[in-house]
C-alpha cells in the first residue's frame, strides 16, 4: 500500500506557515532487530510513507526526511510510495548515523539552513505510530499562537511526559546544531531554553515502538 492509497492527502492545503517537517529515520533500531525506517504498520502501511504523509496533511509546507542505517532500502520505500520527484519532499543521508540522533539532527536541520526557506523546522521520529496529524496540527497552532515563529520552541507533552514533535524555530536551530550529539538529540539544548508545552494525551500516546513486543 502506498501512500496514494491511504486516506492522508497528498495536496493538503499548508497551513505551517513556513514551516518545514523534520523526520528522523536514520537509526539502525538494534533493539528492534533493524531500521525502525523499514517497519509497516498493521495494514502494512510502511511508517516511512506515513510519516511524511501525515507532516504534510497537517500543514508543513516541505518534509526533509533523514536516512541513514537503512539506506537504499529506505529510499526505495519513498520511491515505492510516490514520494520520489515530489518537490515538498527531501532526503537527506545521516554518513554519521551510528553517533545517535544527535547526528541526523544535525544533518536534517543543516539542509534546512542552507535551503533558506523554512521560518522553523517540525522535528518528528518516524517510529511514532499513534501521533497523527491532529497532534502535529495542535503543536503548531501553539507555535502560530506565540507571534514569533521563527523563536518558537513548542514540545508535545503526553500526560505532562514530554515528546514529539517538537517545533524548533529557525532562531533556535544554530544553539541546537552546537549542542546536538549521540541520542541526545536536541535534549540538552532544550533542558536550558525550556520549551512551551503542548499537551497532546487526549489525542495520542506519543509512544515509540523500541523492541518488537511495542509492535
Amino acid at each position: 500500500m502506498t501512500a496514494g492509497d491511504d486516506p492522508v492527502s497528498r495536496s493538503p492545503a499548508v497551513t505551517g506557515g513556513g514551516v518545514a517537517g523534520l523526520l528522523l529515520a536514520a537509526g539502525a533500531g538494534r533493539r528492534m532487530g533493524g531500521p525502525k525506517a523499514l517497519l509497516r504498520d498493521a495494514r502494512g502501511v510502511p511508517y516511512l510513507d506515513r510519516s511524511v504523509g501525515l507532516l504534510l496533511e497537517a500543514g508543513c509546507a516541505s518534509v526533509t526526511v533523514v536516512l541513514g542505517a537503512a539506506g537504499d532500502d529506505a529510499a526505495r520505500l519513498l520511491d515505492q510510495a510516490g514520494w520520489t520527484g515530489d518537490p515538498q519532499v527531501h532526503v537527506v543521508h545521516a554518513a554519521d548515523w551510528a553517533e545517535g540522533m544527535g547526528a541526523s539532527l544535525r544533518a536534517g536541520l543543516t539542509a534546512l539552513r542552507q535551503r533558506g526557506d523554512a521560518d522553523a523546522a517540525l522535528v518528528c521520529l518516524v517510529d511514532l505510530p499513534d501521533v497523527d496529524a491532529s497532534v502535529v496540527r495542535r503543536v503548531l497552532s501553539v507555535g502560530g499562537g506565540l507571534g514569533d515563529r521563527r523563536g518558537a520552541l513548542v514540545r508535545a507533552t503526553y500526560g505532562g511526559r514530554p515528546g514529539h514533535p517538537v517545533l524548533l524555530g529557525r532562531d533556535h536551530w544554530a544553539g541546537v546544531l552546537g549542542m546536538a550529539d549521540g541520542d541526545r538529540g536536541a535534549r540538552g539544548y532544550l533542558a536550558v531554553h525550556r520549551p512551551t508545552p503542548c499537551e497532546c494525551g487526549d489525542l495520542a500516546t506519543g509512544r515509540d515502538v523500541d523492541r518488537p513486543e511495542d509492535l
